[in-house]
């Protein structure tokens, strides 16, 4: 490299190496440490440990409110692994990961609500009649 194109690299605040780098800077990219990871990590264990402890205790008895709580606790493992493992937050990409992400979510819940609804109606409406149906039929 001749001493003219590193004193220019120089003054435009580049290195020698840096000059032929295509990479663009977006703003600040958070990059986590070991802390950052473990914290995840032992965070998502716990949030699978306790669903695992209530569902092979019955510790709640109801199925339908562990079912709630295994939901909630999902939920709260899913935040824990975009923000420790994914880096995700309202400034990375200058918001466009969390307008993705609330799109997708948006999809997600209507996909599970017709779903479910379509599922519900089918087993209300075609289910077979009951055998006491079935004696009074011409």
């Amino acid at each position: 490299m001749s001493t003219a194109h590193t004193e220019n690299a120089a003054h435009h605040g580049h290195g020698a190496h840096d000059v032929h780098d295509d990479h663009h800077d977006d703003g600040p990219v958070s990059h986590s440490t070991f802390k950052g990871y473990m914290t995840g990590f032992v965070l998502a264990v716990i949030l699978t440990a306790i669903p695992f402890w209530l569902v092979m205790g019955n510790v709640l008895g109801k199925t339908s409110t562990t079912s709630l709580v295994i939901l909630g606790f999902a939920a709260v493992q899913i935040v824990v692994h975009m923000i420790y493992f994914l880096h995700m937050d309202a400034k990375s990409e200058s918001g466009w990961n969390m307008l993705a992400l609330i799109f997708t979510i948006v999809l997600v819940v209507i996909t599970l609500a017709g779903s479910l609804w379509v599922m519900y109606h089918m087993n209300a409406n075609m289910m077979p009649m009951s055998v006491h149906d079935m004696k009074n039929m011409p």
